[in-house]
């Protein structure tokens, strides 16, 4: 491995829809940059990046993967990452490892609704940015309006850094506009003088010195104007756009050498922030290997035979000599036997680690994505990396029986290595909820539980949470007698029950006087209601939001006992529930909904046919985001029906609000389909 320091260091995040080229390109630059031998092949399975089956099998990546080469003594950091916004974890977290993101477009289908969310994306994180546009040499390519489309959505910021010689077919070669040769080819698409011009103004504006110096005709010294081109990249002050085909590996020494001359350092990228645990105040970090060490974990792989392998990025400091570090969240030193450099599947042993970096540790099971690992003597915390909320669920049940325990134990260490796939046990159904981003996602997740842990599950739209409660005042009293030889059983109770306000949730309250209820059978009253609470009556669902006194009753000195007092409670409460006119409670969701204009009406009216209420709207660019709150119930199919609706272009996230009550008219239809369930379940038993 050739030596290299973190000046030498370039660390590339790649970005862009789905389909867009990128890691044809990564496996393009790697080829041309003598890291691989051979072009690998998203098509064919050949790829270094794609090498996880379930990337192989559907084409296109689905987890980010790590690479790295060097080009002319620069060793640059790829991390490709997933196209498709169901995949989103990875994007987020590789951004915290690099210092510039490549914004991949392709030339036949410009500018698609996940390239402006991946660029907003990385605006807020204060990335330097690079445009390249992919498969030049497509169908019906017209490249100058590609470009004017980039700047009336990104800015006049963005601005060309080489210009195609021919497009279609005719690609054939770039010409380079920071260093525009005296004689052009023909067919250059563009005015290369004109953009060569423009170029440099926009690289200049970035240092006002330079700007005057630059705009009195003066000659600028080529190392400072590239030094400039840094830092104008450094402060969004110019994206340049460079173009390739992955095909004929054409315009890809250009983007190698754009990476290298033109991106910055981890010594001049963006500065990392943490908090300095001993100070309690926010630092920011020095990119030496002087400084105490600091990393952050931004990605795990679960292996069920390697075992887990930890990556991140280290800051400040070095690792060498003793490896061990600090972990601030789980509060231990770990020890580790060998650090790595990953390349895609393998891993390469290292014996050190400098600020840049980006290294991997296996089987240090207390290490997770967001954790902040760094010199015990100096703890710091870096922020917390934060995920979009997961919106779709799926009730999953293991094929073979006894496997619940293990299915539960295999899905959390799935959980490890994706932060937007959540597992959990819904207590009011029952149910064992896998919940991710999308049935995409989740049909992933569910292929990877088979073919690493063996375990086959079947899967179905959970059930819908509902609850019951009561709508007014109601009393009712119960005896509860029997004499079957010795011991009888004898308890009577008297309630009254009254509704609360909605998330109250239950009150027991005692006020019987004069001894009618011995004190000892009060508590075996309240356990009454509770269980019948539990059971729910209507649909077999939780009971909320009531109070319950207790008022009066009778006993037996011989044949009263707690299991009577049980038993006539429970009985009680059920006539005073069917009196007090009762109701299903449904789960109400925040939905926001990202879609093109264009779909306006249709989307707002979908969701006002499914008793959502249009709660406000916002404009993001040339995209519309409405916000309306919607039944749970009615939006179980929603992913389908968005895509369907928006051709793909549409995206929407939920969370939960808060409960009310189900229409009258629906009610009746919940309750039959409740009966008609259990009947066929106790049939089945």
């Amino acid at each position: 491995m050739i030596p290299y320091e973190t000046k030498d260091i370039r660390t590339i995040v790649l970005l862009g829809h789905g389909a867009s080229g990128k890691t044809s390109l990564v496996e393009s630059m790697l080829f041309k940059a003598g890291a691989t031998t051979r072009l690998g092949s998203v098509e064919d399975g050949t790829s270094v990046a794609d090498y996880d089956t379930d990337a192989k099998e559907k084409k296109h990546t689905i987890d980010s993967s790590l690479l790295h080469c060097n080009w002319k003594g620069r060793e640059i950091n790829i991390i490709d990452t997933p196209g498709y916004p169901d995949f989103i974890r990875d994007t987020i977290t590789s951004l915290v490892a690099a210092e510039t993101a490549i914004i991949t477009i392709s030339a036949t289908d410009g500018i698609q609704v996940n390239t402006r969310k991946l660029w907003n994306l990385v605006c807020q994180k204060g990335l330097g940015k690079i445009i390249v546009i992919t498969k030049v040499d497509g169908e019906n390519v017209n490249y100058p309006a590609l470009l004017e489309s980039i700047k009336d959505a990104f800015g006049n910021v963005c601005v060309p850094l080489i210009l195609p010689i021919g497009t279609g077919h005719d690609f054939r070669g770039v010409v380079n506009l920071f260093e525009l040769p005296n004689s052009l080819p023909g067919g250059v698409a563009g005015d290369a003088h004109t953009a060569h011009d423009v170029l440099l103004e926009t690289i200049v504006s970035a240092d006002d010195a330079l700007m005057e110096k630059y705009l009195d005709g003066k000659e600028i010294d080529r190392a400072v104007l590239q030094s400039c081109f840094v830092k104008a990249i450094v402060g969004g002050n110019v994206v340049p756009i460079l173009c390739c085909s992955n095909k004929k590996v054409l315009g890809i020494e250009d983007i190698l050498d754009a990476i290298s001359n033109y991106s910055p350092s981890p010594l001049e990228g963006i500065r990392r922030i943490a908090v300095d645990l001993q100070k309690n105040l926010e630092i920011t970090l020095e990119t030496s290997n002087d400084a105490p060490f600091s990393a952050i974990v931004f990605k795990s792989v679960i292996d069920p035979f390697v075992g887990k392998l930890s990556y991140f990025r280290v800051v400040s400091g070095k690792l060498d000599g003793e490896l061990s570090f600090y972990n601030v969240t789980s509060k231990k030193t770990n020890k580790v036997g060998h650090i790595y450099r990953v390349f895609g599947k393998e891993q390469q042993p290292v014996s050190k680690a400098v600020p840049g970096d980006i290294i991997a540790v296996s089987k240090v099971e207390d290490i997770h994505i967001s954790d902040t690992i760094c010199d015990p003597k100096h703890p710091v915390k870096f922020p917390a990396i934060t995920f979009p909320v997961p919106m779709f669920s799926l009730a999953v049940i293991p094929k073979s029986k006894g496997a619940e325990k293990k299915i539960s134990e295999c899905l959390h260490k799935l959980t490890e290595e994706d932060k937007t796939f959540r597992v959990s046990h819904d207590t009011l159904t029952n149910e064992l909820v896998v919940t991710g981003v999308s049935n995409l996602h989740l049909q992933v997740m569910i292929s990877r539980l088979k073919r690493r842990f063996g375990i086959e599950v079947e899967t179905h739209i959970p059930k819908i949470p509902y609850k019951e409660t009561i709508t007014t005042k109601s009393q009712a009293q119960y005896k509860h007698k029997k004499q079957s030889g010795g011991h009888g059983q004898y308890g009577e109770v008297h309630i009254k029950i009254e509704p609360l306000p909605r998330g109250t949730g239950f009150e027991f309250v005692d006020e019987v006087v004069g001894g009618s209820i011995p004190r000892q059978y009060i508590p075996a009253v309240e356990k009454g209601i509770r269980e019948a609470l539990d059971k729910g009556i209507l649909i077999g669902h939780p009971i909320v939001d009531l109070r319950v006194r207790l008022h009066y009753g009778s006993y037996h000195d011989v044949d009263s006992s707690e299991a009577s007092f049980k038993i006539a409670a429970s009985h009680a409460f059920q006539d005073a529930f069917s009196h007090a006119k009762p109701v299903l409670l449904e789960p109400i969701i925040n939905i926001e909904v990202t879609i093109p204009t264009k779909f306006m009406g249709e989307i707002t009216g979908n969701l006002s046919s499914h008793r959502g209420h249009i709660k406000g709207m916002d404009t993001l660019d040339d995209l519309q985001v409405i916000r309306a709150t919607i039944p749970m119930s009615s939006v179980t199919n929603y992913e389908t029906e968005l895509k369907s609706m928006t051709g793909g272009q549409g995206s929407f996230t939920m969370e939960f609000s808060h409960y009310d009550t189900v229409p009258s008219h629906l009610m009746q239809s919940i309750i039959t389909q409740a009966h008609a369930a259990h009947a066929a379940n106790a049939k089945k038993e």
